[in-house]
């Protein structure tokens, strides 16, 4: 029994896909364009650490880079035949590179994590982890989920003395416990 893949279902799965990078491509892009506007008033950051499998995301970048140029120029294929491939490209060479200029850590406003820019504003909780490099864990203060922040160990002291003097000034406020007898200095949660 042979197998038969169907071109229009290889067509269709080919434009998900491309629509799915281009979401997430145009989040990257999104996210570069905020870490522009606040990259003046950072505080204490570091470069991004590199993903595990970076060479390989840049060799994938350019195989899709000749896969490209052969449909459109070798096969002549009309470029709307190749948005998947397109989009995976623009990801691979562009997007994660350019995520990758983003500094992590603590800016005027807030602190950029892993996953985003959460303003001290919206947090409600932190927490230390210990690991092989310690792990601050933000809890938003409306959401049920977390961010986390691996911090390298030569900023560590400054992060913590960074977090309470934010705390003292006010900028991050823990509010909204259960019980709350007015005893508790805020700053000891750092």
């Amino acid at each position: 029994m042979r197998f038969a893949a169907d071109p229009d279902f290889l067509l269709y799965s080919l434009y998900g896909l491309g629509a799915a990078f281009l979401l997430i491509n145009l989040h990257q892009f999104y996210l570069y364009c905020k870490f522009a506007r606040i990259r003046s008033t950072a505080l204490l950051t570091w470069a991004a650490p590199q993903p595990p499998f970076y060479r390989f995301f840049t060799w994938v970048g350019a195989v899709l880079a000749v896969l490209v140029l052969y449909k459109l120029l070798i096969l002549e294929l009309h470029p709307k035949y190749v948005f998947g491939e397109t989009m995976m490209l623009v990801y691979y060479v562009y997007a994660l590179p350019l995520g990758l200029k983003i500094n992590r850590g603590f800016y005027d406003g807030g602190i950029w994590t892993a996953g985003g820019f959460v303003p001290y504003t919206s947090i409600g909780g932190l927490a230390w982890r210990d690991g092989p490099e310690p792990t601050l864990v933000l809890l938003y203060r409306w959401r049920s989920f977390a961010r986390r922040l691996i911090v390298p160990e030569p900023y560590y002291g400054q992060a913590r003395r960074l977090l309470r003097d934010k705390i003292a000034a006010h900028d991050i406020h823990f509010t909204g416990k259960t019980l709350d007898l007015g005893v508790h200095d805020d700053r000891d949660d750092v």
